[in-house]
């Protein structure tokens, strides 16, 4: 056997550059960094040596690297991925929150924190916890329950069977979401002879499961028997590249279709079948259809709370539901029929089972009532002088877009009224983190999208809270010469949050600035902090100036940043549905008890 002799770092990142697609492409992007102690040494130096085959990006936070990493998989379908590294301590921990995200979001990314060293020969090093009862234990044990494979790495052998287990986790269409190999700093700068074999180039497919029979004749028989069935499309749906299909299954049979947030774009938002969003930020047609609904088919979802309003959407009494998905874990819950398959094998097998079998088509009525409701909060406002809404911001994006641009957002007011209102043309044109509903994701997030598809136009929509608490990466776009637009709206706090914090019976407390506890009061110039960072940066002063910004920012060749002021109280009053969120069941507020009157009342109508 002839062998190689390499550190454990340089084996790492020489494996990782070997590992294709089936696109023929190095399914590992690129790396992401902040060197630090733990990594700077083993990992940096090894990376260096393999720049030009797998090209290391510094970002200025190990999370919201991470987040942009994340964000180029979701938006290449999963097809290919990042690696994220840091130092031990604080850098590590930093990544956790995003690791979360990646797991929630059933995303690829591979975090290779460094750790402390397999020796213990300097026990304790700098930033290390001690655990008082268990001395194997380090910070990078917080990365065990948000990661689909955990390993530490305190040998450099242990690389050659740690590195396949990863890859097959990061391109397992079932299992897939974040790995994590915690790198012993001492281990990353020890030599093993390697066997070369190891390093050959390997191409990773994709495989797409097949239906179990009887799984399958059972999901037959229901859609047979079903009168009003619908088609809950999620982000299964874009992962299994299933959009055509599940096109020409609905076409076919005749089934309505609705989008979660991340199966959003699934369909054309004109399509005569697409009824549109549904559940908590889901609008009239589309939750009229459920909840009537006697066959809910989830198509590559995982039904959370928002897209079955916290399991009260779904009204008829006789309602079964089928979940088609490539995870038995997704297809059981709540007692579903499960078929567990690809979301586009599965949607192929059932047409072909059912034949000729075809409804009546759905009352199309329900869908162009509601898009009249969403043209008229969206329009522009017809007396300048007005604070805009969100609604009317969202309304001045869309005219300003094109087909090919990716508008996306993660938290706060936005996500809920994109959800509603946007129209989304074509596959992956709408891009959203709602599973971990993670503030801070947006500004990295639209890198890592421009990353992945460098040719389409990305616009993401940041609230002020949320950019305050994650931003940098707005600098990171700017030396990369990546051209995104930021649109953030200036509603100064947590509209979305007062609200909530209101409609459960709340007092206005601690979330616009004007109900905190700060002396004095808080005005933050967004335009100039853009600027500073180097981004083109404009605050307009109502929709019209919008909407002239938007049209220069189509132009520039540097990343954009709008500013708008908002109100923070309006929101659509057609859509929606109830949300379960507990109310105190005792309060000195008469406002609290009303709405724990009708909160207990909601409960009842949960099935």
């Amino acid at each position: 056997m002839t062998t190689i002799r390499l550190t454990a770092a340089q084996a790492l990142v020489r494996y990782l550059a070997c590992q294709m697609n089936e696109d023929g492409l190095p399914y590992i992007a690129g790396v992401w960094a902040i060197f630090g102690h733990g990594n700077v040494a083993g990992m940096g130096e090894a990376l260096y040596g393999v720049r030009e085959e797998l090209p290391t990006y510094r970002g200025q936070n190990e999370q919201s690297m991470a987040h942009a990493a994340i964000a180029y998989a979701k938006q290449l379908g999963r097809r290919r991925a990042m690696a994220v590294t840091s130092s031990i301590g604080p850098g590590a921990l930093n990544m956790v929150t995003a690791a979360a995200l990646a797991h929630v979001n059933r995303l690829p990314v591979l975090f290779i924190p460094g750790d402390v060293f397999a020796n213990r020969g300097p026990d304790p090093v700098l930033q290390q916890i001690e655990d008082f009862e268990d001395g194997s234990v380090s910070a990078n044990d917080c990365f065990r329950p948000v990661s689909r494979y955990f390993d530490r790495i305190t040998r450099p052998e242990q690389l050659l069977t740690a590195l396949p287990r990863a890859m097959r986790t990061l391109t397992d269409p079932a299992d897939c979401g974040p790995v994590t190999l915690a790198f012993c700093q001492d281990v990353q700068a020890e030599a093993y002879d390697y066997p070369e074999s190891f390093f050959a180039q390997r191409t990773w497919r994709f495989r797409r499961p097949e239906p179990d029979r009887e799984e399958l004749e059972e999901a037959v028989k229901a859609l047979k028997a079903a009168k009003s069935p619908v088609i809950v499309a999620g982000g299964g749906v874009h992962f299994s590249g299933a959009t055509e299909t599940l096109r020409a299954f609905a076409e076919t049979h005749q089934i309505p279709v609705v989008e979660t947030q991340a199966g959003k774009s699934a369909l054309a938002w004109d399509h005569d079948l697409n009824f549109g969003p549904v559940g908590v930020t889901g609008c009239d047609s589309a939750n009229q259809v459920c909840e009537r609904a006697d066959l809910v088919i989830g198509v590559g979802t995982r039904f959370q709370d928002f897209t079955t309003g916290s399991w009260a959407l779904f009204k008829n009494p006789d309602r079964k539901i089928l979940a088609l998905n490539v995870q038995a874990y997704d297809s059981a819950k709540h007692d579903a029929m499960p078929l567990v398959a690809d979301a586009k094998v599965g949607l192929q097998r059932l047409s072909a089972a059912l034949g000729a079998h075809r409804l009546p088509p759905p009352d199309g009525q329900l869908k162009a009532s509601w898009f009249a409701k969403a043209d008229a909060v969206t329009a522009a406002p017809t007396d300048a002088n007005t604070l805009p809404t969100d609604m009317q911001v969202i309304g001045a994006v869309q005219r300003a877009a094109r087909d090919d641009t990716v508008v996306m957002c993660a938290a706060g007011t936005m996500p809920g009224e994109l959800h509603q209102l946007w129209k989304a043309r074509m596959p992956l044109s709408y891009h959203m983190e709602y599973g971990f509903s993670c503030m801070g994701y947006e500004i990295a997030g639209g890198l890592g999208i421009k990353m992945a598809q460098p040719e389409r136009d990305v616009i993401v929509m940041v609230g002020d809270g949320s950019y305050m608490m994650m931003n940098s990466e707005l600098a990171t776009a700017v030396a990369m010469g990546m051209k995104i637009t930021v649109v953030i709206t200036d509603n100064r706090g947590y509209g979305c949050i007062n609200r909530l914090q209101m409609g459960t019976g709340g007092a206005e407390f601690n979330n616009l600035y004007v109900h905190t506890n700060q002396a004095n009061p808080v005005a933050i110039d967004f335009a100039a902090h853009a600027a500073a960072m180097g981004a083109s940066s404009a605050k307009v002063a109502s929709i019209s100036e919008l909407e002239t910004a938007l049209e220069a920012a189509r132009h520039a060749s540097a990343p954009t940043v709008i500013v708008i002021d908002t109100d923070p109280y309006p929101t659509p009053s057609a859509g929606g549905h109830w949300w379960d969120v507990a109310v105190p069941e005792v309060s000195a507020r008469k406002e609290v008890n009303k709405a724990r009157s009708a909160y207990e009342a909601a409960l009842k109508e949960r099935h």
